[in-house]
């Protein structure tokens, strides 16, 4: 009886250090799904195992493809903003070699695609003296309406109608500058059909800088004094 007893305390002292480990190791024990079904084959059997690795395998997977979209994402706000940069550059080259307010103002208008935008105009509050191609004539207070008192420029989501008149409601998305001429308020606005085309502050940044080298363009050729 004795002899049987001892031979028994190596089991028992193993068991222990097994229970004792366990305890000590519940969370990554519960992870481990292999080790689970060995333990507990009933309740844990290999197909569960294989369950618990697909599971992980398909997590892993979404989590990369979730990864490569943002990836893609980044790249292609990337490559947006630096052709709005080219396109900004060589537009502006094109304002140094204008020979003619209306060279000026064709320059702005023709932009308008490399800028991501459909369609370019010119808005002037009431100045009934102005005739020339994409100048449209707006209602008084309109510019401050639009940008707020001393707001320079704005991204829109509306208000496409109101600026470009008929066929305007198509755009939704809207980038307006103010213009300052020294007389009459002014804009001048990007129109797009796509949403969101001119979001984000380096497009904004972009435009702006376009915007002003074009308020200098027109001053000079209308012999204008610069704002």
């Amino acid at each position: 009886m004795n002899e049987s007893a001892k031979s028994l305390e190596p089991a028992k002292a193993a068991a222990e250090a097994v229970k004792a480990f366990v305890r000590m190791n519940r969370a990554r024990l519960a992870e481990d799904g292999e080790l689970l079904s060995l333990l507990l084959p009933e309740r844990f059997a290999s197909a569960e195992v294989r369950d618990l690795q697909h599971f992980a395998i398909e997590r892993l997977s979404a989590e990369n493809r979730a990864l490569k979209r943002e990836r893609d994402s980044l790249k292609a706000s990337q490559d947006a903003h630096a052709r709005l940069g080219e396109g900004v550059r060589h537009f502006l080259l094109e304002l140094i070699d204008a020979r003619s307010f209306a060279e000026a103002i064709a320059v702005g208008l023709a932009a308008a695609p490399a800028f991501g935008g459909d369609k370019a105009v010119f808005c002037v509050e009431g100045a009934e003296d102005v005739a020339a191609d994409g100048v449209r004539l707006i209602a008084p207070g309109t510019v401050t309406a639009v940008l707020g008192p001393d707001g320079m420029g704005a991204i829109l989501s509306g208000g496409g109608e109101l600026l470009f008149g008929r066929g305007g409601k198509a755009f939704k998305s809207l980038a307006a500058f103010r213009l300052r001429l020294g007389g009459p308020s002014a804009l001048y606005v990007l129109g797009a059909e796509a949403e969101g085309r001119f979001e984000g502050r380096t497009a904004e940044a972009e435009l702006g800088y376009f915007a002003r080298a074009l308020e200098r363009a027109i001053c000079a050729w209308l012999d204008l004094p610069k704002a």
